[in-house]
């Protein structure tokens, strides 16, 4: 099977479920940066244990992150043919992530003041992919879909990488880590 198909050369891309549009449409624009943040999460997981709690985690998003592109890349006509959890971010998929938030920061002491990212390459790259995620909820707020819980998961996502780079730092942070 070749990689390439040329469809693309003219500038436009497919999309689910059919139709095309210019690779600079709005849907477009959000899959791309959707698209950089899982890439951002998978750089970190590879800096991860293999069998931890957080590359276990990592891949579960990275893998929600299709199904959200998979929702984005629908136009609104055929949105009915939308499959939760597989196509169609859900709420259950946002409270599976505020749970693992909840997790997380009750095994951790929160910081009070800002972090400084870097006290190590896997946390550091968790702050990065952080706020990759960040520029993908941004660029989707433009992008409104309706009836849609595409920028509340990325907005909850931004937030549990957050709390993943903290529990990855340790235990405590200590007065070095943060500044007023």
């Amino acid at each position: 099977m070749k990689i390439y198909t040329k469809a693309g050369d003219n500038g436009t891309t497919g999309l689910y479920f059919g139709g095309r549009v210019a690779k600079s449409a709005e849907p477009i624009e959000v899959n791309g940066a959707v698209d950089e943040a899982q890439a951002s999460l998978g750089w970190a997981r590879s800096l991860s244990e293999p069998t931890s709690r957080l590359n276990e985690l990592l891949v579960t998003v990275e893998r929600d992150l299709w199904v959200l592109m998979a929702e984005v890349a629908t136009l609104p006509e055929n949105r009915r043919k939308l499959v939760a959890e597989k196509s169609l971010v859900t709420a259950a998929m946002i409270e599976r992530l505020e749970t693992e938030i909840d997790a997380l920061s009750e095994e951790i002491e929160m910081p009070t003041e800002f972090v400084v990212p870097g006290d190590d390459s896997f946390s550091a790259a968790l702050d990065v992919a952080r706020t990759v995620v960040r520029r993908a909820e941004r660029v989707a707020v433009g992008y409104p879909l309706e009836d849609s819980l595409v920028i509340q998961y990325l907005n909850r996502l931004s937030d549990l990488v957050w709390t993943m780079a903290r529990w990855a730092e340790g235990p405590e942070h200590r007065t070095a880590r943060t500044q007023p």
